[in-house]
């Protein structure tokens, strides 16, 4: 992507009810970081039935180990 089509993308949300966040991080005197995130209320819906799926594959395989000892 180049920078023309990266500046206007920013602008101009892709779903009227985007979600942007911007964060600075600063770790001591000489470090900062700068980030950004958007995501959609689906996303959000779609992230939480993925770990949801993690978290219960996950116990599953906890609770199989216990049986075999």
């Amino acid at each position: 992507m180049s920078v023309a089509q990266e500046g206007t993308s920013s602008e101009v949300p892709l779903h009227p009810e985007e979600i942007k966040s911007v964060f600075d991080l600063r770790v001591g005197k000489h470090i900062t970081l700068q980030g950004s995130a958007r995501i959609t209320p689906a996303g959000v819906i779609s992230v939480g039935i993925a770990v949801g799926a993690m978290m219960l594959a996950l116990g599953y395989l906890v609770s199989s180990t216990r049986h075999r000892r």
